[in-house]
């Protein structure tokens, strides 16, 4: 019986593997900021080089995002984050339109993908400040046009761009800096922490026992924070990490939502303040930061947060400057 004779190896042509798909270039180049957990240094780098700019200069930037609209879709009530990212839109020369959740209802009155679907069709990009972090990727993954986070109940990526900046224009730097963080493992700090894995900042997390960071989202950060060489160190004590400390940072002890929970916070957290006492044991020069509204007399004393290590005001001002940035990166950029 013939038998067919086989083909040389060499004869046959080498199969063609599919390209892999090309990986966006550029700061914030992504088409969605949800999260900071895979954000680069680099991109923190141009993006702050930017924000300087238009802070120098703000009329070199005015035609950036004309003809441009931006929609705020928010569930939940804001009043930094809604009128930085309206003025930063007009500064640009682009529009902002806020959407409250009572006109919305988002994934109440219709499906969330509907909602990105039909949203998509009016504006070139979203600013979503929801609670479940679910909504917002929900929101992304039905929309054609980027979608920020403008606060979820798991990060809030905005406020730490913004913060880090402020620490940025302050010391010339983010790498070594020692950042002591002292209050409840909330949105801001989740945020905090991929910021800091990325950037290099050595980050000191102060807690009451039982409202630590995950083990979980600890072990990831100490997988992302291999390359930048930065520190982390939990502690249950006030006074902890402080004599090295560049920043001290505190948050709201309660946050929305967590309303039922005030009276046994606010027994947990007591000993946590942030008052002259903790910022004496500090640096000379260290810096005290909060990312506000501030609940004057619990987590912060009047003294502190009116007194001249204090840059809370000049950290809520930046959010503008550092969001106009972020937008020009974001929406600026043709897509496909």
């Amino acid at each position: 019986m013939a038998t067919k004779s086989k083909k040389s190896s060499s004869s046959k042509k080498a199969a063609k593997r599919p390209a892999a798909p090309k990986k966006p270039k550029g700061p914030f180049a992504e088409k969605d900021l949800l999260s900071l957990r895979n954000l680069a240094a680099e991109d923190m780098t141009q993006l702050f080089k930017l924000t300087d700019a238009m802070k120098k200069a703000p009329e070199r930037f005015i035609n950036t995002l004309r003809g441009k609209t931006l929609g705020l879709l928010f569930q939940k009530p804001s009043s930094r984050t809604r009128v930085s990212f309206e003025v930063g839109m007009a500064q640009l020369g682009g529009q902002a339109i806020y959407l409250s959740d009572a006109e919305i209802q988002m994934g109440v009155r219709e499906p969330i993908r509907d909602v990105a679907r039909t949203l998509t069709g009016y504006f070139d990009g979203i600013v979503v400040r929801t609670h479940a972090h679910a909504n917002a990727e929900e929101l992304a993954k039905h929309a054609s046009v980027p979608i920020i986070n403008g606060l979820s109940d798991t990060e809030h990526p905005c406020q730490i761009l913004s913060d880090f900046y402020t620490i940025y224009s302050r010391y010339g730097k983010l790498k070594g800096i020692n950042v002591t963080y002292i209050g409840d493992s909330n949105n801001v700090l989740i945020s905090m922490l991929y910021g800091a894995a990325a950037a290099g900042v050595n980050l000191s997390v102060v807690t009451p026992r039982g409202y630590e960071p995950s083990e979980e989202l600890m072990k990831d950060i100490k997988v992302l924070s291999k390359d930048s060489g930065a520190k982390f160190q939990l502690s249950n004590s006030p006074f902890a990490s402080l004599k090295n400390a560049h920043v001290i940072y505190t948050d709201v002890w309660v946050s929305m939502g967590q309303e039922r929970q005030k009276e046994q916070r606010l027994r947990d957290f007591q000993s946590f303040q942030v008052n002259q006492t903790i910022v004496s044991k500090a640096l000379p020069d260290a810096l005290v930061m909060h990312c506000l509204p501030a609940h004057r007399g619990e987590e912060i004393t009047d003294e502190v947060i009116e007194g001249p290590r204090s840059i809370v005001f000049e950290q809520a001002h930046n959010k503008m400057h550092v969001q106009k940035a972020l937008l020009s990166y974001m929406l600026g950029r043709k897509r496909k």
